[in-house]
């Protein structure tokens, strides 16, 4: 149990971890989340385990999120108490594509992704429960799952390299263009179906992810402001070092080492243009070592 635990610490405590640390999150929130369902009902307590899922899932009613604004937050850190299936699939999804954003923009953006994916997806959720006629008369409903931000980070790693191609179990390489579209497609179906305001989320999602890169793309990172508050609460809860002093003295940099890391934007357009029109695999080593650093360079 010891060695699980100091697993769980070493993930966080690494820097520029940012997807495995929110697949572990997701993990431990839903095994935390069932079991509370599977003892306080054994209990008796189910309505009190309700209360709790009111307070954690995001509601469709406008009033009701009015009072309990964090929902838009916390619904996408959790899934279907018991629901294995769920979070499989939302974690495998997260993993796939993270990676492929991972290694070609840095851990960061996958955070700044996820977050605003899972922000703009329950808004879309919101809206559409309260605009909708059709959604209007099914009642009172709530959301949760991962399911808008994975969404985000599929669209996401499909506007970045549209040529990558992913090996598909009975289906061989498949273009992440036509996985993503695949995946769109088969939330537009679903609008009518009985789960129609997870796929609006899964929409919202979807076009998150697609407005992220553009906007990467144009000089602006939506992601600033959830780095800010994550600095913000690690700053708070970690001890701050005592005041050392030193003297300073300069050191002259090699020409030959600020070369191998300076690495110009325009560099990268250049690379991820590369991967749009003909795939990963078509970048030189030289190349590769490029995006690396500059994904790397990016985090810190």
């Amino acid at each position: 149990m010891g060695s699980v635990i100091d697993d769980i610490k070493n993930a966080f405590n690494k820097s520029n971890n940012y997807l495995n640390q929110l697949i572990l999150i997701n993990v431990i929130a839903w095994v935390v989340y069932s079991l509370a369902m599977v003892v306080l009902k054994l209990a008796g307590n189910g309505d009190l385990f309700f209360y709790i899922r009111s307070n954690v899932e995001m509601p469709s009613g406008a009033l009701d999120f009015v009072f309990k604004p964090w929902t838009l937050i916390t619904y996408f850190f959790l899934h279907t108490p018991a629901g294995l299936f769920h979070i499989l699939f939302n974690m495998l999804g997260m993993y796939w594509f993270g990676r492929i954003v991972e290694d070609l923009m840095g851990s960061s953006k996958v955070l700044g992704i996820y977050v605003w994916g899972g922000i703009l997806g329950g808004l879309l959720y919101l809206l559409s429960y309260n605009l909708i006629p059709e959604y209007i008369n099914r009642g009172p409903s709530l959301l949760v799952g991962a399911s808008a931000s994975v969404f985000a980070l599929i669209t996401a790693a499909a506007t970045l390299a549209p040529e990558y191609r992913l090996n598909l179990l009975l289906l061989g390489p498949v273009k992440l263009i036509y996985i993503a579209i695949a995946y769109v497609v088969l939330s537009l179906i679903g609008l009518s179906g009985g789960n129609a305001g997870g796929e609006m989320a899964h929409l919202g999602g979807a076009l998150m992810g697609y407005l992220y890169i553009k906007q990467l793309r144009n000089g602006k990172d939506l992601g600033r402001p959830v780095f800010g508050v994550v600095d913000f609460f690690k700053n708070l809860f970690s001890a701050k070092p005592k005041m050392k002093v030193s003297h300073k003295t300069k050191t002259k940099k090699s020409s030959s080492s600020k070369s191998s890391s300076d690495v110009s934007q325009r560099d990268i357009d250049v690379i991820l243009d590369k991967i749009s029109q003909s795939g990963y695999e078509s970048l030189t080593k030289e190349e590769k070592n490029k995006l690396f650093s500059a994904s790397q360079k990016k985090d810190q």
